[in-house]
């Protein structure tokens, strides 16, 4: 790591003195990845974004689980989950050439677990998806569970270990994007993107919420489930984003207590998913409802009631922990409910949202493709899929997101 500064704040009234190549309004993972990438490649980066930790990915539990979170009719994301899976290490490997920031890495890998028979038989039955898609995983009895992991419930049935479904810290891998950007020359401005800026029938830059405005060659949207919210670009140009609401607890153990989870637990109770992910410090996320409620962070004692009640299920000794930390996250969903990535219809204007509940997963092959489309023009052909310019596959029963859109 050179010996530049890791961190460069510019304030709302004090842009920088020459117009950037690409502007990235949003600092969440997906935004810092994007810019972080692109300045390794050259390009003069500014990020705008308020100075605070992103909505989703600062409450993110980190799981970076494509075998244990595939589902039928969700091929196409688990595919690509599972190549940005097999980037992590090597991606970590760059990020430390440009910080010392240690993101918290984990690589003890995933059970899965069944709270009863109904439970198991979904289990069974998603094991042959995996296998077809090429996930690793070994199916284990309820006695070969609770061996890897003796705080488990004696009435767990079962279960699945995937030994390549790791985790990460979000929050200390967004430092760590945040200061290796600057590392690579990005300057990062405190404020809020009102509205994209057009002329010529091109993205040509963004007013700032403070005042002022800045120009760039491209714009690059990843505000999360705020990104539709932004105005400027025409009509069609951003598909409506939902913000699907995930509240979570952040756990501690008394001192010298032995841990109630050694790895990322996830489990099945009466068909009701409930994860726990350890951290190296002793810190257990449990998490989290999915609910779809609008723009509503409040936390309620009905969706803490229902984790604490299916983890009590699995892991007795869960109730023994203090609650350190309570938080309420907001995941962007498209109306298909897959990433949008790179060049829109506008012109100078790329998005870099919509990946709902795989963020964090998702992160090192968004750079990549995003890096791609900022000095090609195009997304790699493995992203195309994603494309923000698609025609939008709306599933089944979601026809008022369709509406939405359309």
């Amino acid at each position: 790591m050179s010996t530049r500064s890791s961190h460069q704040v510019v304030p709302p009234d004090g842009a920088p003195s020459a117009s950037p190549d690409v502007i990235v309004a949003g600092a969440g993972l997906i935004g810092l990845v994007t810019a972080w990438r692109a300045a390794r490649l050259g390009l003069r980066v500014t990020v705008v974004a308020p100075d605070e930790p992103g909505a989703a990915s600062g409450v993110a539990a980190g799981m970076l689980t494509p075998a244990t979170e595939a589902a039928f009719g969700e091929e196409p994301l688990t595919r690509f989950g599972l190549r940005s899976q097999e980037r992590y290490p090597g991606f970590l490997s760059e990020l430390a050439e440009d910080t010392a920031i240690d993101p918290g890495y984990r690589a003890e890998g995933t059970l899965q677990v069944a709270f009863d028979p109904d439970d198991l038989a979904v289990l069974t039955e998603l094991m042959e998806l995996r296998d077809r898609l090429g996930a690793k995983t070994e199916r284990l009895t309820s006695r070969e569970c609770r061996r890897l992991e003796p705080m488990l419930a004696p009435s767990v049935r079962g279960g699945v270990l995937a030994p390549d479904d790791h985790s990460v810290d979000p929050r200390r891998l967004a430092a760590a994007l945040r200061a290796a950007a600057a590392e690579r020359g990005a300057v990062f401005v405190a404020d809020r993107v009102e509205r994209v800026v057009t002329a010529g029938g091109a993205a040509r830059g963004v007013r700032l919420g403070g005042g002022g405005t800045l120009s760039a060659g491209q714009v690059v949207l990843a505000a999360g489930a705020w990104t539709s919210l932004i105005a400027g670009p025409p009509a069609g140009t951003v598909p409506a984003l939902r913000p699907v609401k995930g509240q979570l607890l952040r756990l501690r153990a008394p001192r010298g207590a032995e841990p109630v989870v050694t790895r990322t637990v996830r489990g099945l109770v009466r068909g009701a998913p409930v994860y726990l992910v350890p951290r190296a410090d002793g810190e257990v996320v449990l998490g989290a409802t999915q609910e779809e409620m609008g723009f509503d962070a409040r936390l309620t004692v009905g969706g803490v009631w229902e984790i604490l009640r299916d983890a009590r299920e699995l892991v007795p000794g869960i109730t023994e922990l203090e609650i350190a930390e309570s938080c309420v996250g907001l995941r962007p969903g498209a109306p298909d409910n897959e990433p949008l990535l790179g060049p829109t219809r506008l012109p100078g204007l790329h998005l870099a949202t919509g990946h709902f509940r795989h963020g964090v997963l998702f992160a090192p092959a968004t750079g990549d493709a995003m890096a791609e489309a900022l000095t090609t023009g195009r997304l790699p052909e493995h992203a195309r899929r994603f494309a923000a310019d698609r025609e939008l596959r709306v599933p089944a029963g979601s026809e008022g997101v369709e509406e939405q859109w359309t």
